[in-house]
């Protein structure tokens, strides 16, 4: 459910009003029965909520949404727009049930609401966000973000840095890491032979080592190995031109040094319903792609498009391993 502080529970009950969302899946919650009541109300849907003590559980009536309850706050640990100690010990329990019930195959995918890192951290759970957290009760597994939408996907070489420590944390290793993990999710569940974009760290590609020396003495080794490899990934390629290339569909993914050099076009172009998934999991995770939204909390005013679309690809993305299994 994410932050009950923020608009999680709101953008939830929007998508799951969506008939195109119960269809393809059956969703459930976890998270707190009023905070999940008070989103209903605000999302202005017909839905209700049902408790269940279990998963897997008997599959529900049109119009009710499973909830299994894992908080229950009080109004003033789920002010709106007041994120607090308590709310942030809440997402991390929401977190750690949906990942261990993904691992024991009771759920085929989980996608997360959005959370505050802050509150999180407050209550004595330290990690830079999902992508971590999860890497670490899932067994420490080497992770990718990818941040897609129908025209574009990025995957990240570093995540939650100051950008000062990026050129340090680009390695060869790190490179390489990414564009190979990067091909196999794609390869698995979007693009049958995907085509990977790897970006510059410098402007213009470092002009021959005159803006630094990454681009040709990191990048570059990384990307041929890469294809020594089997993968058809090209680079390093200048950003401030590679992304009209890729909106157009020219690459099925691109594969970024840092943070905002992928997220800024990414959310130029899918704001509203751009979709967080986590490469690299023994299991299928999928978010929303923006924060809590503090400012619009319990206005029913935002929009619930990326957690529709988070929820409709994660779906997507179960079918598909389904699928292969069958072919096994």
């Amino acid at each position: 459910m994410g932050d009950p502080s923020g608009v999680g529970p709101e953008i939830i009950a929007a998508a799951l009003a969506d008939p195109q969302v119960t269809s393809c899946c059956t969703p459930f919650v976890l998270g707190d029965l009023g905070a999940m009541q008070r989103g209903i109300a605000v999302s202005g849907t017909e839905l209700r909520v049902e408790p269940i003590d279990a998963v897997p559980f008997t599959a529900p009536a049109a119009g009710v949404i499973p909830l299994r309850e894992l908080s229950s706050l009080s109004p003033d640990q789920m002010a709106y727009g007041h994120p607090t100690p308590a709310g942030g010990n809440a997402c991390f329990k929401y977190i750690l049930e949906a990942a261990r019930l993904c691992l024991e195959g009771k759920a085929h995918a989980m996608a997360t609401a959005p959370i505050n890192k802050e509150s999180m951290n407050s209550a004595g759970h330290h990690y830079p966000g999902h992508t971590e957290l999860l890497a670490e009760i899932t067994g420490g597994h080497e992770v990718v973000m990818m941040l897609a939408g129908d025209k574009l996907r990025v995957t990240l070489v570093t995540i939650h840095e100051a950008l000062a420590d990026v050129p340090r944390l680009v390695t060869r290793e790190r490179i390489l890491s990414t564009i190979e993990i990067t091909h196999r999710a794609l390869t698995r569940w979007f693009a049958p032979a995907p085509r990977l974009a790897v970006l510059a760290l410098n402007p213009h590609c470092g002009e021959g080592g005159m803006f630094g020396k990454e681009d040709k003495e990191i990048i570059t080794p990384a990307v041929r190995e890469a294809r020594e490899r089997g993968i058809d990934a090209v680079g390093p390629l200048s950003a401030d031109t590679l992304f009209h290339f890729a909106a157009r569909g020219d690459y099925d993914g691109v594969v970024c040094m840092y943070h905002d050099q992928g997220l800024i076009p990414l959310k130029l172009l899918h704001f509203d319903d751009g979709v967080n998934v986590t490469l690299g999991l023994p299991i299928i995770r999928t978010s929303v792609d923006h924060g809590t939204a503090y400012d619009l909390a319990g206005t029913g005013k935002a929009s619930a498009a990326s957690m529709k679309q988070a929820i409709l690809m994660a779906a997507q993305m179960a079918r598909r391993d389904a699928e292969l299994k069958e072919q096994q």
